[in-house]
Order: C-alpha cells, then sequence, then structure tokens
C-alpha cells in the first residue's frame, strides 16, 4: 500500500497548489453565450419584420405568381467576300412580339387574338381548312356543340379504353363541318394571330407582325401591354442582298419565322435546342455553317402571375449577333469571269452553235490552298434561250470532259510500271477485231511517233489507248480482240481519284456530285455488254466518264501541285463582329485540306507538265491562243464527242461535243487554275474554251497589280 501512496504523491502535491489559482474557463463561457444571445435577438427581430412588417409585400409576391426567363430572337451573322464587301446582310424591321403565357386556353388565346386585331392592321393568312376549324372550335359554345355529336363509341379505342384529349380532339374536329368554317375577313384576321400563338409553346415569342409597322402602332402597342398582357415590341429581320449577285444560289436561303425548323431535320435542331419556330439556314452556305451563322438568343424576364398568366416583360440580356462569314471569292473578279463566260457563250448562242447547250460552267481556284477565287454557270432555258445564274451546276452536274484529263491517264501508266520517263510510242490507227478502228482526231491515216510530252502536247488519244492496253499485260497488233479485262476501269479509276475525277473533292458545299461513273459492265443474262472494253479504251481518253468544273479545277490543280490534291473551299474564315456592328477579327480560320498526295513522282509531274506546256508553246499545241497571256500557261483542251436525238425527231442525231480546257498559271509557280466545259455545242472552231481561260488569266494579273 505504501509503494501506491507514493506513486499518487506528486500529482497530489501539484493540485493543492493549484487549488488556490482562479479558472478562466467559466469567462468564456460567459462570453460565449452572451454572443448566442445577441445573434438570436438579431434573427428574431428579422423574423418579426418578415413576418408582420412585411407580410403584405412578401404575400403579394406569393400570390403573383413566379419570374421566367423567356428566349428572345437574335440575329443571323453577315456574309463578306475576300475583300469585307457585304454580300448577305441582315435588314432590321420593326415587329409586334407575343409571347404566351403557360396558362393560356384556346378560349384565351382567342380573347387575345381578337384584342390584338382591334389594335393593329393585320392581314389574313392563307389558312387551311384545319386552321379554320381550330379557331372555330376555340369558342367554347362551338366546341360543346361539334363534342355534343360525338357517340360514346367514339370516346373509346377498340379495347373500349376512353381515348386521350389529343385523339379526342382529333375527333371533334372532324365533326366540324365546313358551313360552320365561313369565316368573314374579321374573323379571317382574328384566325391568322390565332394560329400564329396557338403554335407557340409557352414563354416562346413568336411574330405577330413584322411588315410595315407603324410609328403609330408601336405606340399603341406599348400603350396597351397591361391590358394584352405578353404583347410587345421589338425588332425581326430579313435577309438582303446589297449586290447583284450571280452566285446567290450558293449563298443559300433561310426558314422565315413562319416556316421554322425544316421538317426532315426536325428532332436534329430540337436536340440542339432549338424552338420549333426558329430560323434556320435551309440550303448551301447558309445551311452548311449553321452552327456559326445562328445567333445568341437574348433574355427577357417574365413575371408570371398565380394564374400563370404574364403579368410583366423586361429585357435582361440583348441578343447577340451571329459569326460572320468571310468567302474566299473576289467579287470584282467573280463579276469579271461572270461577263467573260457570258461574253463568249452569247457569241456561240448568236452562231447557232449553242442551240441544244445547257449553259456554260467555269471555275477559278488558287492551287495550293484550295480557296475558290470564282464560280460562274450560266444554265440555258432549252425553250427560250434565256440564261440564268446555275452556280450549283459548277459542282452539282458533270458532262464527258474529252481529252482534258490525259494527264491523269499518263499518271495511271506511271503508277502501274508500263511506262517511264518520256517514254515514246506510236500514234496510228487502231484496227480492232471486228472492224473497230479507233484512232486521234489529228491522225487517221499515219504512224507518227510521240513521246509523252508530244501526246499531251497534240493530244494523242492512241497514246492514252496503248497505255490503257499496257496496264491489262497487251501490246497492240493490227485485229486485236481485246481480252475481257473489266478490271480495266478499276484501274484508270484508282488513279484517276487520285486527282478527284470521279470522287468528292471535299468541298465544304452539299450537294456535291461524283459524276456519272457506269460500273454494269455485264447484261442481265451475265454476258459482257457488247464494247464493252471499247468503252475502257474510251475512257482512258476522256470520253465515257462524267465530271463537274469542280472536279476538273481540283484535278488540273492537283498536276499544279506536283500531286498534292487540296480540298476546294469557298469560306475563308469565320469572324465576330465589333460592337457598332461592323465585321471584327478572325475567330477561325480555314486551313487547307489536302485529301490525298501522289507521292514519289517528281520527275514524272515534271514530264507531265512539260506536255502542258506544250499544248501552249509546241509547234502542233492545241492551245496556241493561250500564248501572250500575262503568265505563262500550263494546259490542256478537250473535245468529246456528243451527240443526241433530235427533239423534233427521235430517229435524227444531231452531232454535238463538250468543249473543255483545263490550265494553271503562272506555269512555274502556279497561283491559279482553271476549269471551263461548254457542253453540247457544235463545235470548238472559235477557241471559246481557251478564249475564256485566256481572258480570266489576264483578269486576274490585272487583279494582282492592284
Amino acid at each position: 500500500m505504501k509503494r501506491n501512496e507514493n506513486k499518487w504523491r506528486p500529482f497530489l502535491k501539484r493540485n493543492k497548489k493549484n487549488q488556490g489559482k482562479k479558472s478562466h474557463v467559466p469567462q468564456r463561457l460567459d462570453f460565449l453565450f452572451f454572443i448566442v444571445f445577441l445573434l438570436f435577438s438579431v434573427l428574431i427581430v428579422r423574423l418579426a419584420d418578415l413576418q408582420i412588417n412585411q407580410k403584405d409585400k412578401f404575400t403579394s409576391i406569393i400570390q403573383s405568381g413566379q419570374k421566367s426567363t423567356v428566349l428572345e430572337g437574335a440575329p443571323r451573322g453577315e456574309i463578306y467576300d475576300s475583300k469585307g464587301k457585304l454580300l448577305v446582310a441582315n435588314e432590321a424591321k420593326q415587329a409586334v412580339i407575343f409571347t404566351r403565357s403557360p396558362g393560356m386556353t384556346a378560349e384565351d388565346i382567342r380573347e387575345t387574338s381578337a384584342k390584338i386585331v382591334d389594335l393593329i392592321k393585320i392581314d389574313a393568312d392563307e389558312l387551311t381548312e384545319r386552321d379554320l376549324k381550330d379557331y372555330w372550335l376555340s369558342d367554347k359554345d362551338n366546341f360543346d356543340k361539334a363534342a355534343k355529336q360525338l357517340t360514346n363509341d367514339d370516346k373509346v379505342d377498340n379495347h373500349g379504353e376512353r381515348l386521350s384529349e389529343s385523339l379526342l380532339y382529333g375527333k371533334i374536329v372532324k365533326k366540324v363541318s365546313k358551313d360552320d368554317i365561313q369565316l368573314n375577313e374579321e374573323d379571317q384576321k382574328r384566325a391568322t394571330v390565332f394560329k400564329k400563338i396557338n403554335a407557340a409553346a409557352a414563354l416562346q415569342p413568336v411574330i405577330v407582325k413584322n411588315k410595315d409597322v407603324t410609328m403609330e402602332e408601336i405606340a399603341k402597342v406599348g400603350e396597351n401591354a397591361a391590358t394584352i398582357p405578353g404583347i410587345s415590341t421589338g425588332l425581326d429581320w430579313d435577309r438582303s442582298y446589297p449586290e447583284d449577285l450571280q452566285i446567290k444560289t450558293i449563298l443559300g436561303k433561310v426558314s422565315s419565322e413562319k416556316q421554322g425548323l425544316p421538317e426532315d431535320k426536325l428532332e436534329q435542331y430540337l436536340d440542339k435546342g432549338y424552338a420549333l419556330n426558329d430560323r434556320v439556314g435551309l440550303s448551301y452556305l447558309e445551311e452548311s455553317y449553321e452552327d456559326s451563322l445562328r445567333g445568341k438568343k437574348g433574355e427577357s424576364e417574365v413575371v408570371i402571375d398565380k394564374n400563370q398568366k404574364i403579368v410583366s416583360k423586361k429585357e435582361v440580356k440583348p441578343s447577340e449577333k451571329g459569326d460572320n462569314l468571310v468567302l474566299t471569292l473576289d467579287l470584282e473578279f467573280q463579276k469579271k469571269v461572270e461577263d467573260i463566260t457570258k461574253s463568249y457563250y452569247n457569241s456561240l448562242i448568236s452562231a447557232g452553235k449553242a442551240n441544244y447547250s445547257e449553259g456554260a460552267y467555269v471555275v477559278v481556284t488558287e492551287p495550293k490552298t484550295g480557296n475558290i477565287l470564282a464560280m460562274v454557270g450560266l444554265g440555258k432555258d432549252p425553250e427560250t434561250g434565256k440564261l440564268s445564274d446555275d452556280a450549283l451546276g459548277t459542282y452539282n452536274k458533270a458532262f464527258v470532259p474529252g481529252s482534258s484529263i490525259k494527264a491523269a491517264t499518263v499518271m495511271a501508266g506511271y503508277e502501274k510500271g508500263v511506262i517511264k520517263g518520256n517514254q515514246t510510242m506510236t500514234d496510228e490507227p487502231l484496227l480492232f477485231d471486228g472492224g473497230l478502228t479507233k484512232s486521234s482526231l489529228f491522225n487517221h491515216y499515219s504512224s507518227i511517233p510521240l513521246n509523252t510530252e508530244q501526246a499531251l502536247e497534240v493530244s494523242s488519244n492512241v497514246y492514252m489507248m496503248k497505255i490503257a492496253m499496257k496496264m491489262i499485260g497487251v501490246e497492240y497488233t493490227p485485229n486485236l480482240s481485246l481480252p475481257y479485262r473489266v478490271d480495266l476501269f478499276d484501274q484508270l479509276r484508282g488513279t484517276y481519284e487520285l486527282f478527284g475525277l470521279g470522287t468528292s473533292t471535299g468541298l465544304d458545299l452539299p450537294q456535291e456530285t461524283t459524276g456519272i461513273v457506269n460500273k454494269t459492265y455485264k447484261d442481265k443474262n451475265g454476258n459482257f455488254i457488247p464494247g464493252i472494253m471499247g468503252a475502257a479504251l474510251d475512257l482512258s481518253f476522256g470520253n465515257y466518264d462524267t465530271y463537274s468544273a469542280m472536279q476538273l479545277n481540283q484535278y488540273v490543280s492537283t498536276v499544279a501541285n506536283d500531286g498534292k490534291r487540296v480540298a476546294p473551299h469557298i469560306v475563308k474564315g469565320i469572324y465576330d463582329t465589333k460592337d457598332d456592328g461592323e465585321l471584327g477579327g478572325v475567330k477561325k480560320e480555314l486551313e487547307p485540306k489536302v485529301m490525298n498526295e501522289i507521292k514519289n513522282r517528281d520527275s514524272e509531274f515534271r514530264t507531265i507538265k512539260n506536255g502542258m506546256e506544250r499544248v501552249v508553246t509546241g509547234p502542233m499545241g492545241t492551245g496556241h491562243a493561250l500564248q501572250g497571256t500575262a503568265y505563262q500557261v500550263a494546259a490542256k483542251t478537250g473535245t468529246a464527242e456528243t451527240p443526241i436525238s433530235d427533239p423534233k425527231n427521235k430517229n435524227r442525231t444531231i452531232d454535238l461535243i463538250n468543249s473543255s480546257i483545263v490550265g494553271y498559271a503562272p506555269a512555274d509557280d502556279p497561283k491559279i487554275a482553271v476549269s471551263v466545259i461548254l457542253p453540247h455545242i457544235t463545235d470548238d472552231d472559235s477557241g471559246a474554251n481557251a478564249a475564256i481561260l485566256r481572258d480570266i488569266v489576264n483578269a486576274y494579273a490585272e487583279l494582282q497589280k492592284k
């Protein structure tokens, strides 16, 4: 026990010493309790103030309902040419707008529509029978009258279950007769407004009127905003075109507020947060760049009372205009190319050489970037001969081009290893088994040795056919019977596609054609179609498949680029808007897109380019008209025989040709590539194709001097 007492003795001594000292803990607790008391006192005073002094205020807020946010429409971005000239603008206009309350019934909409028609001038729309029936049924007495005509069987489905309200309403609509909906002029106006509001979702603004809204009407709307909750004034816009544009179709169209979202893409837009009556791009650039051109909606705060009716509306965030597009087109140069093309094509019409022609198509690009500098399409009415804008035809219409594609055939020979360097072969009439003869246009009788460059210079069909025959292991001998090696089509087309022929160019516009490529080689009985191998030889010199002017341009650009195929594009970049509404700085610049590259063929491309330069400078070149241009041009002409049946006599054939040309300049450092197609003309003796290319190159040179 003594050991234990000794163990605790030091602690007991310390405890006795501390007994005389005062503890600080009670003082801290007292201070803490005091702070808590003050906080509770403040809270009690505040609660008393809220419950007694401000009771009426908060009761009013509860009774008035709630605040909600309404999204307001926003103007689209605008479209400019490469120099900043405005091509597509927004024309602002005053509008009367109505925002539908969540609690609006058909009767409420009917009553509101009548008030609006009494307040401002409204023109009646062309209403469908269903529109008129919906308006007639919005009157309770009319609704009850029609509903009473339903039998008990009408109200249930095949299983005896009661129909939903929407299905019942559909049956009630059928009970409304045509006599019931014979509305007078004023009721048709009310029905017009009713239709617009009824189609809107809750808290969705709709345009009631946006044409010829007067200052008096704006004042009236402001004065009556309290008696017609949800009505307001604002700005709407229309697309306008400050310049007279031939390329207007390429720019595209925008839906009206009445049209709203297109039916075929409804779900797609709704998933992105669009409203049913939002305006969107319907075609071409407006559609392709919808995400950029679309504006950012503004916000308004609306107060809704306990009956779900709008009490007030106030803008809290303004709408923002969408981003702008700047195109690669230079409007001044575009118009010059239009004038050049139209001038020569009108000359063909005047000379009676284009009676059966459907138009003229020209594309001008920068080969290294793919920037489209001009695209001109002239459509000709076959009955009246009147010309119209068909710029879309430059990439969605395809024609047999003729010899202009022979550079691609030469490259196919290199790719397959059947020719090398500047190889010489004999141009001679080719006689096949069965009496079929094929020859070059310049040589129907002789045997002329030609190297690759000369073959391009004189446009030798035979040189290209011999390349094709070598690709299937055949050397020409008189009275040759060609084997059915239809894989030749695929071999040639495989290389053609590397140049953009017979495939998508990667163009940033929708609905591009890839041309017409026939891949049917046998009849329904499984036998090879007679003459199919002759068609394969025709393919080798451009007289079988069809291509667009855009594809031909990419093809010659690929030659200019030594095998690098760059996608053509018409949009240079996406730009923002300055505070003053003018074009702002670049947000995104479109970089050149390389589709593919023919590699390790530098010397082969040099041979091909030399041949295309000889087309212009050589003693037998088919493009002598291109001599003396501002820049040295490399080119390849084309003439395809395209006979048609006489529209007035199906038993008579009319001999016609497609005249084409492709080229680039300067030949030693290409800055511009041009393709021209003049389909179904009687002859190209006037050299209109080369003249168009020559004048375009000169116009480009003049523009560069500026």
